[in-house]
């Protein structure tokens, strides 16, 4: 019998088209709502690990010694799978090209990208690669719009350039999973879309493992291109409850209808959905709005219990489901020691009493496990203590 998330939690708190891909991936995830269970695959318990976002931490960024302290701490909160995220540049909202830098050259940056990855691998967790967009005068890199046709198939090209770039170094580096893109909408969920199926079919032909695509919460039932690609992925800042002080249970119903949400999305596409970000900042009621950034906030209310509840509640119902492959939490950083990245109230559950509530959801066992061994929860322990990854034993259920 599997061990219920929602029941063994520390925080018991008053608590579109077919399928048309024509060129296949070796490691390629059976078609099928429940294929990544039925494979047997294990879910994916994934942890992004960002890059530090400074030429003043010198010496702190992927691939340095700071960043395998990273990755131990990955595998000792009970990780499978880590994110990372290299950017590249636009300037606005209208580009017509990428540039390459971000922070440090390009080819310091892919030697770094290649070394986190030889790191994550080295402690036995697989790598998920997302390229991202970084624009420089700001916007939300969803709205990029270049103008009449002409312009479009200029932002196609250089967007190709930098993908396959990107799918390059992923498959040097043995990476397992791909994102071709990150909140792209104007981009994949219109008649722009025609622009972005030869760019996957490049992409095959360079990058031997999974592809995915990273879909903003409120437009993956829109995105046109999954079934080109072997995962749904969508970034799930999904909003779990409509008002401030909503309690336990409605958080609970809101993680629910999240849940059918994405059982309708692995119909309607014939592939599992895996959460390419899952995440909430540190303050009250972070489940109402949580995509908003900890930069822009101000008098904020730190609340770790809050955040806490938060991830128990979008996670309880995902943990049952066979079409929910896994998720990705939004983010630790690559020099786990250095707080300057973020505020206190950031997305971050380092440390925090989130961090409880992932260690259980990472021992616990997935319906997208697959089929459970007799035993596997016999001992399960439970995490009680931010930060100290010792075994400490639960006690008895009954």
């Amino acid at each position: 019998m599997r061990t219920s998330f929602a029941a063994a939690s520390l925080f018991v708190l008053a608590a579109a088209a077919p399928a048309s891909a024509t060129v296949a991936a070796p490691n390629a995830a059976p078609q099928g709502p429940t294929a990544w269970a039925d494979a047997s695959r294990g879910g994916i318990r994934g942890l992004t690990i960002g890059p530090i976002e400074s030429l003043r931490h010198a010496g702190k960024g992927y691939g340095s010694p700071a960043s395998g302290r990273a990755m131990d701490e990955a595998k000792a909160l009970g990780s499978t799978w880590v994110s990372l995220t290299p950017f590249g540049r636009v300037w606005d909202l209208q580009p017509n090209g990428i540039d390459l830098t971000f922070e440090a050259p390009f080819a310091e940056n892919r030697a770094n990208v290649l070394h986190a990855m030889a790191q994550a691998h080295a402690r036995g967790l697989k790598v998920f690669l997302v390229p991202h967009l970084w624009v420089e005068t700001g916007g939300w890199r969803a709205l990029i719009d270049p103008g009449d046709d002409a312009a479009w198939e200029r932002w196609a090209a250089a967007y190709k350039r930098f993908l396959l770039t990107w799918a390059e170094v992923a498959a040097e580096g043995g990476a397992e999973m791909l994102s071709v893109g990150v909140e792209l909408r104007s981009f994949v969920t219109t008649g722009r879309a025609a622009l972005f199926y030869p760019i996957i079919q490049e992409v095959r032909r360079v990058y031997p493992g999974l592809l995915t695509y990273s879909a903003n919460w409120d437009d993956a039932e829109d995105t046109l291109i999954f079934g080109e690609l072997d995962l749904v992925g969508i970034n799930a800042f999904y909003p779990l409850a409509d008002k401030d002080g909503a309690g336990r249970e409605a958080l609970l119903a809101g993680g629910r209808k999240v849940a059918e949400g994405i059982e309708r999305l692995t119909a309607m596409w014939g592939r599992p959905v895996v959460l390419t970000e899952i995440g909430y900042t540190t303050r009250k009621d972070p489940a109402i709005r949580p995509w908003e950034w900890p930069d822009g906030m101000k008098d904020v209310t730190i609340d770790e219990e809050a955040q806490a509840l938060a991830y128990e509640a979008l996670l309880a119902p995902l943990l049952d489901s066979r079409s929910c492959a896994g998720f990705f939490v939004w983010r630790y950083y690559a020099d786990p020691d250095d707080v300057s990245q973020e505020a206190a109230w950031g997305f971050s559950p380092r440390g925090k009493l989130a961090e409880l509530v992932l260690r259980d959801a990472f021992t616990a066992r997935w319906a997208a496990d697959g089929p459970a061994i007799l035993g596997d929860n016999l001992g399960r322990h439970r995490a009680r203590t931010p930060g100290f990854f010792g075994w400490e034993l639960s006690p008895p259920l009954f």
